[in-house]
């Protein structure tokens, strides 16, 4: 799964990669270091200009809330558990398969984080994990596949400003070579050349999953860093330094 990543990047650096046409902003996020469910994130969409236009959709940069609530949700709860959808299943799993139709984003992120289990064992006699930061290795960008939805809150008034919630959810596959040593599961990019396939709502049809691939190896890295981003309280760049690596998988790069 993908459960805690990096965002740094500032909106008007995101406007300049993304080409984003219309920035929906109000305010800045602050940059943050552990991206946890249920935070608010960046997230590049493509939406028609207004449901009467024949315009072509427009690409924007919106703030949306990690873990998706479909439209058919009775509350927004339903989202703390819809967090990651599996690419093996999201074009028909109910709680996707619309928002995989037509609502599909990108999840702009410096990269992510996963927990390896390691030799030594907890006071409970558990393993403990060792958490491991991955990137891409040339430090860019990581363009994760997302979908997202938005949801009609039936608890607000008809002229509320927030009664429409706009959340999302990662992607993920089958990690493989050296960072399927530290998880299983590891969230889905999308390379450049194919974000507008993959953003525009008018392209439908199971051809779309064709535009997901892990990264290729050799794109990604995989380091230690402090166990310190495991609290979720904790935030700053020091979450992403490494540390000397003394138990985990020989290998981590792919």
């Amino acid at each position: 799964m993908c459960g805690r990543y990096a965002s740094s990047r500032r909106p008007e650096d995101l406007v300049e990669e993304f080409d984003i046409v219309e920035s929906r902003i109000p305010d800045a996020l602050e940059a943050d270091y552990n991206v946890a469910p249920t935070k608010e994130v960046y997230a590049v969409v493509e939406r028609p200009p207004s449901k009467e236009s024949d315009e072509p959709p427009q690409r924007q940069l919106r703030v949306l809330t990690w873990g998706l609530v479909p439209s058919w949700a009775k509350d927004a709860s339903i989202g703390n558990r819809l967090i990651n959808a599996r690419m093996e299943t999201v074009a028909e799993k109910p709680a996707y398969k619309r928002a995989f139709a037509t609502r599909r984003c990108l999840l702009p992120a410096d990269g992510y984080f996963e927990w390896y289990p390691t030799r030594e064992t907890t006071k409970a006699g558990k393993p403990r994990k060792q958490p491991f930061f991955v990137r891409p290795r040339d430090h860019g960008i990581l363009a994760m596949a997302g979908l997202y939805e938005i949801w009609r809150d039936p608890a607000k008034a008809d002229d509320a400003p927030d009664r429409f919630r706009w959340s999302c959810t990662v992607i993920t596959t089958d990690a493989e070579d050296a960072l399927g040593d530290i998880h299983e599961r590891m969230p889905l990019m999308v390379d450049r050349e194919r974000w507008g396939a993959w953003l525009d709502p008018r392209a439908q049809g199971a051809e779309l999953l064709d535009l997901l691939e892990p990264a290729a190896p050799g794109r990604l890295e995989a380091y230690p860093v402090s166990a310190l981003v495991s609290n979720v309280r904790n935030n700053g760049p020091e979450l992403l330094e490494p540390l000397p690596l003394e138990h985990g998988p020989e290998e981590t790069s792919s």
